[in-house]
């Protein structure tokens, strides 16, 4: 405690400031704040200890490896891993993390991310089978943000209902496919999303309608406001199961014909620019099969670039870099990414 006063005592006399707060962001850190006549009073935190006292024993993991929870299979380590099983436990952490000055992330399964080599500072919170419960009234069909796509496009297929035979391929989770609005073959979550429930950033439950949630090509409101989705409602269409199941079969072989589905990616890299498609922009460029590290520009779709032989985070980023610059220079077009991107890359 006499090191903790030494550093309370030390802020206040550098900095001059009546009220801050300085945080390490150890294990073990220190909180510094000023009580009401001036005097800093110092409390030695446990962020593990006090994790777990928010969420439960076992539900913090430290220091794990990224490239375990990323469809890359790329990433340095996550400095906490908090595994939420309610509601109440990602707001408390939000409202935690806030008051300690922590930086927190949330994913899901971590199909569209790419987390630098040096992997994170801070929490990391995974929203996946600890929060995925299903619930099924009629034709709506109501998922905790850690669902899978693929498992919410069976349970429709189980009961003859249409709308979700688009997601049957995709293998994030309903919460990040929200935040994407995430689509294929003509169909997009825009089609069947009607209410989510979500926390704000300072940790505010809140609902939206469908109208609410600014859903466009690859886009929602949530990826400007930064709210986490909790909660997604969809309202289905009853139909005849064995004309659901052919499209899905349908959309299943197309994948396997023009996806790289051997190889570790992060599916579609790019967005698609308006009145282009990114693969062929890419292809034009002569870039299919392209490598950087073991990285590469696949083969069978130029859109996707892929982890081809033990690449890198920082392999896959100079791809990424290194496409976004050839078809700059040829076309004058810019490829944003889908890919999201963790940490530091430079």
């Amino acid at each position: 405690m006499r090191l903790s006063l030494l550093v309370g005592v030390a802020l206040y006399f550098c900095t001059g400031a009546r009220f801050s707060c300085r945080r390490e962001l150890s294990r073990t850190g220190w909180l510094c704040y000023p009580v009401p006549d001036g005097v800093w009073e110092v409390v030695t935190v446990d962020v593990k200890s006090d994790l777990e006292a928010i969420t439960a024993v076992g539900a913090v993991l430290c220091q794990q490896p990224m490239a375990r929870y990323t469809s890359f299979r790329v990433g340095g380590p996550a400095q906490y891993m908090v595994l939420p099983r309610d509601y109440s436990q990602v707001v408390g952490v939000i409202n935690y993390c806030n008051a300690a000055g922590i930086r927190w992330y949330v994913m899901g399964k971590g199909t569209n991310l790419l987390v630098s080599d040096e992997g994170v500072e801070g929490v990391v919170m995974v929203l996946g089978e600890n929060l995925a419960e299903v619930r099924l009234a009629g034709t709506t069909l109501t998922a905790q943000a850690g669902a899978a796509l693929t498992r919410l496009s069976a349970i429709a297929l189980a009961n003859s209902l249409a709308g979700l035979e688009f997601a049957s391929g995709i293998p994030g989770t309903v919460g990040g496919a929200v935040v994407m609005n995430a689509g294929a073959y003509g169909g997009e979550m825009k089609d069947v999303v009607r209410r989510v429930l979500a926390a704000t950033p300072r940790g505010e439950l809140v609902h939206y309608s469908a109208a609410e949630l600014e859903l466009g090509y690859r886009t929602s409101i949530f990826q400007r406001n930064g709210n986490v989705v909790l909660e997604v409602e969809m309202e289905l269409t009853p139909g005849d199961g064995e004309a659901i199941q052919a499209k899905i079969d349908e959309y299943t072989r197309r994948r396997r014909e023009k996806q790289p589905l051997d190889k570790p990616s992060a599916g579609s890299t790019f967005r698609r620019p308006p009145g282009h498609y990114a693969g062929q922009l890419i292809e034009s460029c002569n870039l299919r099969g392209v490598r950087l590290g073991g990285a590469a520009v696949s083969e069978k779709h130029c859109g996707f670039i892929i982890n081809d032989n033990q690449a890198t985070a920082r392999d896959i980023y100079r791809l990424i870099r290194k496409v976004q610059a050839e078809v700059k220079k040829k076309h004058n077009v810019d490829l944003e990414t889908e890919v999201v991107m963790w940490g530091k890359f430079i």
